[in-house]
């Protein structure tokens, strides 16, 4: 288990400590992400006429927001990603099965190629025979 990380950071301009088992490095992105809200929403004029208390579940509702739109734009991701894996396994059972009948078929090939050659020195034999009769 990793060690608490205690770092002082700053959001809407007060100094915070926060803790955590998190580094101080993401911690910071965290704070940064409040302050990038805090900063995007005080431009909003209807947001800004609003009393504290309702900017700030205003602002907790945006990042609510924020967490559900990435939680089901992962969910997708992954759906995706299951589809690729299983396309993949399909593509890699279809290949194995096609160089199985590439190898029968050059095989067969090898075969009758063998047995033409065979056929060829027969008819060649049978023909000198001929000949010296």
């Amino acid at each position: 288990m990793s060690s608490k990380t205690d770092t002082e950071v700053i959001i809407g301009g007060k100094v915070f400590t926060l803790s955590g088992y998190e580094s101080e490095e993401y911690l910071q992105r965290v704070a940064s992400y409040i302050n990038n809200k805090l900063t995007e929403y005080s431009k909003v004029d209807s947001f800004r006429r609003q009393p504290m208390d309702t900017q700030g579940v205003l602002l907790q509702l945006n990042i609510a927001d924020d967490f559900f739109k990435a939680k089901k734009q992962i969910s997708i991701l992954e759906e995706e990603l299951q589809a690729k894996e299983k396309e993949l396994y399909d593509l890699k059972h279809e290949l194995i099965s096609a160089q199985i009948k590439l190898e029968s078929a050059e095989t067969q090939s090898k075969n009758l190629q063998q047995e033409l050659n065979d056929k060829e020195k027969k008819i060649v034999q049978l023909e000198t025979e001929l000949k010296k009769k």
